[in-house]
């Protein structure tokens, strides 16, 4: 007779449980659950989509097991504000698996930002979910994309059906699973807007739960300035009863460099009244924009690009635009802190400074050039990309110690920050200059970000949440891209699963297409069939 081991006769005895299995376990790595306090050493299992477990080893089996020793273990990060559709929505199986986030340990995108996201929301999230995409999507609809459709690119205000159809695009979008209005004051043709317009319009939001989530109208001195422009915000939010969310909040160019005190202070003073007021921002001292955003006067936009390019042919109408150009120029700096970033172009890696000389051209002139090639080439408004150097460091630091300010890239083409932005800030702000914390550094990508948007079951470490799950090497975790070459995946995570599945292992990704349409679920004020 085979005799057990006097354990294990009593554990059978007494009927001892069995020891658990999981799919995946990760195994002995500092853990951050995403919330506001420091780690544990244990492990995080989990099976199908979901986390099942987070604490000390108890010895879980599993099909694959994760050595997390050494590393840092952390809800997947979520960022707040991206520009990721040359790779979400690439006919490219691969590109679609968006490989510049992933390696950064990004399972969770906002999309739809800046006022650009499409009203059809429902439809949108369908081909993006069949297609294939390698991270979780968050969708907002953006105001300039409802403005377009009603009012094309004009500089005017809507007629009362005009307003109505624009007011009900959003409704149908909040109906669909947006979380919220984006817009983009800053840019033609939403500059066009009038306050009163934008209120009308984001009330249909605020009345099924959505965010007010705005680049600014001026991050400067451009037209109503930094602080008039943050107060505009704060009151459209108070009017249509919404929560109000800053992307990428920064001063802007030298008139206001200094400035974000006081640029943090209005943001308090609406706290403390009791509105729900919140910000973003990337770790970045160069903003990415586009010549014709940059330096061009708003007005000379009425009517889209095409109309652009008339004006400068009107020799009245160009000296006008060529003063404000010259001013707008002034404002970011001057033409040596203008780096031209997009791809494929004579110009791509030089300044606007540097191509005014070899052009022989006063630095204004060169930029039309630029516009023109532009246009002739059809890569409007695409082909005049730029990294601005417009911020510095007081400002960027004092806004990222905000408890009330998250993580975002606003990635775009030509720019690092769509490779490079959360390895930056770990390593740049809290291993070199020790501006936040590792702790304030994972809670602020991850357990803030998803409390802000109101994500269900998202960025936190815990029995029940989707298991979105950064393994990342603490030494090791890095940015790779640059301002010259911003297309180098970042370095350093070891393993990233998004709903369960490894989507990125070692820097490489696996070929999981594991992302999802984040909808939310229907509002009150809703159709039935909604």
């Amino acid at each position: 007779m085979t005799r057990l081991p006097l354990i294990a006769l009593f554990a059978t005895l007494v009927g001892a449980a069995p020891v658990p299995k999981a799919d995946v376990v990760i195994r002995g790595g500092t853990v951050y659950d995403g919330a506001d306090a420091g780690p544990i050493t244990g492990d995080v299992e989990i099976a199908g989509d979901r986390i099942v477990y987070v604490g000390p080893t108890r010895g879980t089996s599993a099909a694959q097991v994760i050595d997390a020793r050494g590393a840092v273990v952390a809800p997947g990060f979520i960022d707040a504000h991206t520009h990721p559709d040359s790779y979400i929505r690439s006919k490219d199986a691969k590109e679609r698996l968006n490989l510049p986030w992933l390696a950064q340990g990004v399972s969770t995108i906002v999309i739809g930002v800046d006022g650009y996201g499409t009203p059809d929301v429902a439809d949108d999230a369908r081909r993006l979910t069949t297609a294939g995409i390698g991270t979780n999507v968050a969708p907002f609809v953006g105001f300039g994309a409802v403005r377009g459709r009603v009012l094309g690119q004009d500089d005017r205000a809507p007629t009362a059906p005009e307003l109505a159809r624009e007011q009900a695009l959003v409704a149908k979008a909040m109906c669909e699973g947006a979380y919220g209005l984006s817009t983009g004051l800053f840019y033609a043709p939403q500059s066009f807007a009038k306050t009163d317009e934008v209120i009308a319009v984001a009330r249909e939001a605020g009345l099924r739960g959505g965010m007010y989530d705005t680049h600014q109208r001026d991050e400067s001195n451009y037209t109503i300035g930094l602080l008039g422009s943050t107060r505009e915000a704060i009151e459209i939010g108070r009017q249509a009863n919404m929560p109000v969310h800053f992307a990428h909040l920064k001063a802007l160019g030298v008139d206001v460099h200094g400035k974000a005190p006081e640029l943090i202070a209005v943001i308090e003073a609406a706290r403390k009244a009791g509105q729900n007021v919140t910000a973003d921002q990337y770790p970045w001292l160069a903003s990415g924009s586009s010549v014709d955003a940059s330096l061009v006067p708003r007005w000379a936009n009425d009517g889209g690009y095409p109309r652009l390019i008339q004006r400068f042919d009107d020799p009245a109408t160009l000296a006008r635009i060529k003063v404000e150009m010259a001013e707008n120029l002034r404002r970011r700096g001057g033409r040596d802190l203008l780096l031209l970033t997009s791809a494929g172009m004579p110009w791509t890696g030089r300044t606007l400074g540097q191509m005014a000389e070899q052009w022989g051209l006063d630095p204004v002139d060169a930029a039309i050039r630029i516009l023109r090639v532009a246009d002739a080439t059809g890569k409007e408004p695409a082909g005049v990309s730029v990294a601005s150097f417009n911020m510095i460091d007081a400002d960027a630091d004092r806004i990222m110690q905000q408890p009330w300010v998250v993580t975002s890239s606003d990635g775009s083409d030509g720019h690092p920050r769509q490779y490079a932005t959360f390895p930056r800030k770990y390593q740049t702000y809290v291993r070199e200059r020790k501006v936040i914390t590792m702790r304030d550094f994972i809670h602020r990508s991850t357990g803030a970000t998803a409390d802000m948007y109101r994500m269900d079951h998202r960025g936190y470490l815990k029995a029940g949440y989707y298991a979105d799950v950064v393994v990342f090497d603490p030494v090791n975790y890095a940015p790779r891209a640059t301002y010259v070459n911003p297309r180098v995946p970042s370095a350093g995570v070891k393993a990233l699963f998004v709903n369960g599945k490894l989507a990125l292992k070692d820097g490489a990704t696996t070929g999981a297409a594991a992302g999802r349409a984040l909808l939310r679920p229907t509002p009150k004020h809703c159709p039935a069939s909604s």
